[in-house]
């Protein structure tokens, strides 16, 4: 089992910035994807960005946040950050860390994410 725990969440007006990061722990053998989904009220869950562990890391990006989120990747510690700027209150969502070993995903929690107008 892999255990994700993410930080950095909170309250931000429109145009804020903030930055979440999620640390892995557990049996970690070859964490092959991390990222980063969203769900907001009443939606399903979506993706935000994800960066593969290998070499410089491949990135996806959803198309509502490109040019707005960097995701970075500290391979050593297995943890996967989400630089979040100019955001608008349709970011507002509760943002899960994800990770893929093998053909298992795991999820953290959760992190509520407030964008004010």
């Amino acid at each position: 089992q892999v255990q994700l725990v993410e930080s950095g969440g909170g309250l931000v007006q429109a145009g804020g910035s903030l930055r979440l990061s999620c640390a892995a722990s557990g049996r970690i053998i070859s964490i092959n994807v991390m990222g980063w989904y969203r769900q907001a009220p009443g939606k399903e869950r979506e993706l935000v960005a994800t960066i593969t562990s290998g070499g410089s890391g491949s990135t996806n990006y959803a198309d509502s946040v490109k040019g707005r989120f960097a995701i970075s990747r500290d391979n050593a510690k297995n943890m996967p950050s989400l630089q979040m700027n100019s955001l608008k209150p349709d970011d507002t969502a509760i943002y899960y860390c994800y990770a893929r070993q093998l053909s298992a995903s795991y999820w953290g929690q959760g992190t509520q994410v407030t964008v004010s107008s």
